[in-house]
């Protein structure tokens, strides 16, 4: 491959194709990484704050706990799932069911808001490099 022809070749993907906006070699891929790095963060905070809500808030009592374990163990499967039609929506639903957590503990409000406005800058970011 020391022809330039051949090189700009593999460099477009194919003969005179634009190149991609992003300069990703696999932009889908890089978004599938991104989405489910962002749920698998999710799912080890929320596992990891469980004690200290227990501890400190004081009233997070059996179901409470029922609620965030569901809810990271959704996290983590939905994160092997963003390569799926449905993925990202799933996740947006994942997002709002964690605010909506915030019945059982202010917390889990709060870090639903977190996570919300990182879930809204990965989509963000997805649109922007698909587009």
């Amino acid at each position: 491959m020391t022809d330039p022809e051949e090189h700009a070749m593999s460099a477009e993907g194919e003969a005179g194709a634009a190149p991609r906006r992003s300069g990703l070699r696999n932009p889908e891929a890089a978004v599938r990484g991104l989405g489910a790095g962002t749920l698998a963060l999710e799912a080890i905070v929320l596992l990891l704050a469980i004690q200290p809500i227990r501890i400190l808030g004081g009233d997070l009592t059996g179901w409470g706990i029922g609620v965030v374990i569901a809810l990271a163990v959704i996290a983590a499967g939905l994160a092997g799932c963003m390569g799926r039609r449905w993925g990202w929506n799933a996740g947006t639903g994942l997002q709002v069911a964690l605010i909506a957590a915030g019945l059982v503990h202010w917390s889990l409000a709060a870090l639903g808001v977190i996570f919300g406005l990182a879930w809204a800058y990965a989509t963000y970011v997805r649109k922007s490099i698909l587009s």
